[in-house]
């Protein structure tokens, strides 16, 4: 295991090579450029920029140069850890995504928990008890949760919370604590607020997993091993939780690859829409407005994150199946 580790964290540079790649040549594909959409801007309102500020500016940010250029610039940079400059806010990309980072992180991991921790035992007990109508009401709820965009779920949400209890729950702080340094009360407004941001963003996940969870551990709970099991007097909830529930995690736990940068990015759509001070926002504002080195920078991570969430994947499906061994 350690040596099949290493490998694959050996292959992770030129992995990042080939993402960083993709990346900038998909940033780059939409017909212009930052100060096309910037000159755009200022003509809307009805301000304008020569010909010779504009060649200027091109010059300036590197943008008169052919592509493979510009892309070995952009790695050049990095390869120094440096993410370039945002061409909109006109500061360091590390530093921009820097700002969002802990929040996005605190949701992220929130979400994440709270959706595991909801769809296994829903899953589990669904699978435990088939046609009970506990069992239906939890296939309902699931197949709702599949079926409705979490946008939608999140507006419905606000509405409801501002027409009938007359608050706002966009956001992750109170006004009073949006700009205020960390203290207690700034965590204890965050916890108050976090729950409903991680529970939209993870309502399709939780519904998804627990019918994975609950379809593969009713295939378990009819195998051979099972009966034998039970013909030897062992207790039902000691077999279940044993065997059957850890071989029906293997699908589970083969999502977190491509689970985690989605929570990481904390669906662009629903952190808009909820004002969430994440780097879904960030992302989105940089590919409206083509910055390029901001949108590759923020990008890259969610690469990263993807091939380091199928390692864990591949890690921890060995751990808890002693079926699954990595051979030469």
């Amino acid at each position: 295991m350690t040596r099949y580790i290493l490998q694959r964290l050996a292959l992770l540079p030129l992995l990042m090579l080939i993402y960083s790649f993709v990346i900038f040549a998909i940033i780059q594909a939409p017909p212009g450029d930052f100060l096309t959409a910037y000159v755009a801007t200022l003509a809307s309102s009805g301000s304008s920029l020569s010909a010779e500020q504009i060649a200027a500016l091109r010059s300036q940010y590197g943008l008169d140069q052919p592509f493979i250029v510009q892309y070995f610039l952009w790695l050049k940079h990095l390869f120094h850890g440096d993410f370039g400059l945002s061409l909109e806010y006109q500061r360091p990309n590390a530093e921009l995504i820097g700002e969002q980072l802990g929040l996005t992180l605190a949701l992220a991991l929130f979400s994440f928990v709270l959706t595991w921790v909801i769809a296994i035992p829903a899953g589990i007990y669904s699978a435990t008890h088939p046609r009970s109508w506990i069992d239906h009401a939890l296939t309902v709820v699931n197949y709702i949760g599949v079926a409705t965009p979490n946008f939608m779920l999140a507006l419905i949400l606000m509405w409801v919370a501002f027409a009938y209890f007359d608050i706002s729950v966009t956001g992750l702080f109170s006004e009073e604590y949006v700009n205020a340094p960390w203290s207690v009360g700034r965590v204890w407004d965050l916890l108050g607020h976090i729950w409903l941001p991680a529970l939209v963003l993870g309502i399709a996940g939780t519904a998804r997993l627990s019918r994975i969870m609950r379809a593969n551990l009713l295939d378990e709970l009819n195998k051979p091993y099972v009966v034998t099991a039970r013909a030897k007097g062992m207790r039902e909830w000691r077999l279940v939780l044993r065997y059957p529930v850890r071989l029906a995690f293997n699908p589970l736990v083969s999502t977190i690859g491509w689970y985690l940068p989605l929570l990481f990015s904390g669906s662009l759509i629903v952190a808009t829409v909820m004002n969430l001070p994440n780097i879904g926002p960030l992302l989105l504002r940089a590919l409206i407005n083509q910055d390029m080195y901001l949108a590759g920078g923020i990008l890259l991570i969610y690469s990263f994150l993807t091939v380091v969430g199928t390692l864990l994947s591949d890690v921890a499906l060995a751990m808890i199946d002693p079926r699954i061994r990595v051979e030469r």
